[in-house]
């Protein structure tokens, strides 16, 4: 598919006033000033993130009443019963919530649910198995905002609910009826930074409950988990989440929890290793991820909880093996799902892509939408069917409000839920084609022809005697990368290619190319078979590239790698 290449154009003026003052080069000066940093303080503050940057927790709604609430249960022994998310934003939050609660002396259980057995949210059954036990408080992690008749029945039942989400609320049934709720994004809240992940809005109770007790000194351990939790959950990383995940990762090579420890060896890391956000992208995250997927999340805080090394290491390695599964299942779902619509769906299906299969492991269904989405570059939901029962979900395009879209075929649902670009949803068969028809028309009505055009935003053109390593490691007073602060995409028109690209795994592209000074680079293209779409290269070819900097270490030398985003031949 063709891409349209944006090229962000430099403030020449700007850029020279505020590379002087920084003392970096016009490129990173160039990168702070398209991405909003236009001045010295705004710009200072984003290249050192800070504790001084943690929003003071008492200004979410509700937190006052939450921590008296919280509090009271403890002197009281009343027993608290933590209700998380089975994902890795609502099973990091559980095991920092529940860690902060030991340490202030509470009797804690913690239910994550089977996403199988019993499916997201709230579920009434859960509710009442812990009245049963004798839990008086209930506090949900990552979920519970759009939970109303399970709430109903607590109320009623003299059980209280605290919910913190961070998940955008029904806009016609309002507020669920919990003793409070904790929520950036709910109404009447004025919290200033509104993009909280789940496991950063359980930190925030965390850091009240003990500042509120003295213990305050102990608010930056939790860091590395909520960084974590917060990366995994593709939250935006500006503003306060920034500060959270950089100053987690910064202390992650001197944790000490043994799951912890655990997970990092077996994903490849050791103590000298230095990690980033990818790495808790793409390396830890899917492997806490993979236990709600393939098998029950509760492993995650199991082993978050590992008291021996030993311990640990099996759990560690239980995950590692799940989400080695879920690569193999994804996999095959994501070349059914196309398949499916190749032969069947895109008479009907023009801006908006409704996949379903019968028996498709709803655990990876998630995954394979996004994949989907990004590859025909369409809002999408990948439905799997047990019967007539089907489980959806999806994600969407940069362009396209998705909750937005599934709120106007709302009535088709037996329920949904979610946020601008990713949901879920639960429906009968016999709803499927109106849903398809009425997402496309809605779709159709809110997207341009333009808006279906996979884009690349250019940070800014370089020429080849730019390259260098020192610009890789200059680029890295930048991170963390990730949502909202995407690791730079530069372009250079004037590449020759040295040798015809190798094939490696039958997939990837190993290019050589050289620019005006005749000065080789490496580069690599991730599935470029596939992106090529057909087309040839050889020896000799001009080209342009769209491509990100890495540094690439072999047999102990470490060169300059281009990461290939797009290529354009020159003809």
């Amino acid at each position: 598919m063709n891409k349209h290449w944006k090229i962000k154009k430099p403030d020449v003026a700007g850029v020279k006033k505020l590379s002087q003052f920084l003392n970096v080069s016009p490129v990173v000066a160039h990168l702070l000033i398209t991405r909003g940093f236009t001045d010295e303080e705004s710009a200072q503050k984003f290249l050192k993130p800070s504790k001084e940057q943690l929003n003071n927790p008492s200004l979410l709604l509700s937190m006052n009443d939450a921590v008296r609430r919280i509090l009271r249960a403890i002197e009281s022994g009343e027993k608290i019963l933590i209700y998380g998310d089975y994902d890795v934003d609502g099973t990091t939050g559980t095991v920092v919530l529940r860690k902060a609660l030991q340490i202030l002396g509470a009797k804690t259980g913690y239910h994550v649910p089977h996403r199988f057995t019993e499916g997201y949210g709230i579920q009434q059954p859960a509710l009442e198995k812990a009245k049963e036990n004798n839990f008086g408080l209930v506090i949900s992690v990552d979920c519970g905002i759009r939970a109303h008749e399970p709430l109903y029945w607590a109320k009623e039942n003299g059980l209280d609910v605290i919910v913190t989400d961070h998940h955008l609320p029904d806009e016609d049934e309002g507020a669920p009826p919990a003793f409070c709720v904790l929520n950036p994004n709910q109404h009447g809240c004025k919290y200033p930074d509104k993009t909280l992940a789940g496991v950063g809005v359980a930190f925030k109770l965390v850091h009240a409950l003990l500042r509120e007790k003295g213990k305050e000194n102990l608010v930056d351990g939790f860091l590395k988990m909520v960084a974590i939790g917060t990366v995994a959950d593709v939250a935006q990383l500006t503003g306060e989440n920034r500060a959270i995940v950089s100053l987690g990762l910064s202390d992650l090579p001197r944790a000490t929890n043994p799951g912890l420890r655990a997970l990092m060896e077996i994903a490849g890391f050791n103590e000298q290793s230095e990690m980033t956000a990818f790495d808790l992208g793409f390396r830890i995250g899917p492997r806490i991820n993979a236990a709600g997927r393939m098998d029950a999340a509760r492993d995650v805080v199991r082993l978050f909880e590992a008291k021996s090394k030993d311990e640990a290491e099996q759990l560690a390695k239980h995950l590692d093996d799940k989400n080695r599964e879920r690569q193999i299942v994804q996999s095959e779902i994501v070349r059914l799902a196309i398949e499916e619509w190749e032969t069947n769906s895109k008479t009907n299906q023009t801006h908006a892509a409704v996949i379903a299969g019968d028996d498709w492991h709803r655990g990876v269904i998630g995954i394979a939408a996004s994949k989907i989405a990004e590859k025909l570059h369409r809002p999408c939901v990948v439905i799997s069917f047990e019967g007539n029962d089907g489980h959806g979900s999806a994600r969407s395009i940069e362009s396209y409000h998705l909750l937005d879209g599934l709120t106007a075929c709302g009535d088709l649902f037996e329920k949904f839920g979610g946020h601008s670009h990713a949901a879920g949803l639960s429906i009968k068969k016999e709803n499927v084609a109106e849903f398809r028809r009425r997402l496309n028309k809605h779709a159709a009505e809110h997207l341009s022809d333009e808006d279906l055009i996979p884009q690349i935003d250019i940070d800014a053109e370089l020429k080849t005697e730019s390259l260098s390593l020192d610009l890789v490691n200059e680029l890295k007073i930048l991170e963390p990368f990730g949502a909202g602060n995407p690791k730079p995409v530069f372009m250079t028109r004037s590449f020759c290619l040295a040798f015809e690209p190798r094939v490696m795994k039958e997939r990837h592209l190993k290019l050589s190319v050289a620019g005006a000074d005749n000065k080789r680079h490496d580069a690599v293209w991730w599935d470029g078979v596939e992106k090529l779409g057909g087309q040839t290269l050889k020896a000799g070819d001009n080209i342009e590239l769209a491509y990100t900097l890495d540094a690439n270490t072999w047999n102990g030398t470490t060169r300059l790698q281009l990461v290939v985003q797009d290529l354009k031949r020159q003809f």
